[in-house]
């Protein structure tokens, strides 16, 4: 109950000071409008025609793999940090350390497993294909 107790008011603390922090700044800013604050606006260019413009959806999924990606490797290193301190660890839980890293090496393999397969995706439908030919476009499409 001491932890559930302990997260509620983490949380509860947490919302304060982003709620806080955003009155702050609502109250302190200036408020001086001008027709130039409501153009779009992107690296220094004055926006040329309709801002409407329809995006390939490429651009979104390179960055969805990118982040999967850069996730994994994330999660590999404190792995990798535990798997080297697997005896003092297995002392602490009193296990054998070997059971540890079998198990720890499960569950990285089950883990890398999951992003193999999602990669096997992305490859076997052509979204990791940056330019797409006429004709695989027009083969897919039928």
């Amino acid at each position: 109950m001491d932890v559930l107790l302990s997260i509620t008011l983490f949380v509860a603390a947490g919302c304060v000071f982003v709620l806080a922090a955003m009155v702050a700044g609502r109250l302190v800013r200036p408020d001086v409008p001008m027709p130039e604050k409501g153009l779009p606006y992107e690296c220094g260019e004055p926006a040329i025609g309709s801002s409407w413009v329809q995006f390939d959806l490429r651009f979104y999924v390179v960055a969805l793999v990118f982040l999967v990606f850069d996730v994994e490797i994330a999660l590999f290193y404190p792995w990798a940090v535990l798997w080297g301190s697997a005896p003092e660890l297995a002392l602490l839980l009193g296990m054998d350390a070997f059971d540890l890293r079998v198990a720890a090496l499960l569950d990285l393999l089950f883990f890398f497993a999951v992003l193999v397969v999602g990669f096997a995706y992305l490859w076997r439908f052509g979204y990791l294909d940056w330019v797409r030919s006429a004709a695989t476009t027009s083969l897919r499409a039928s």
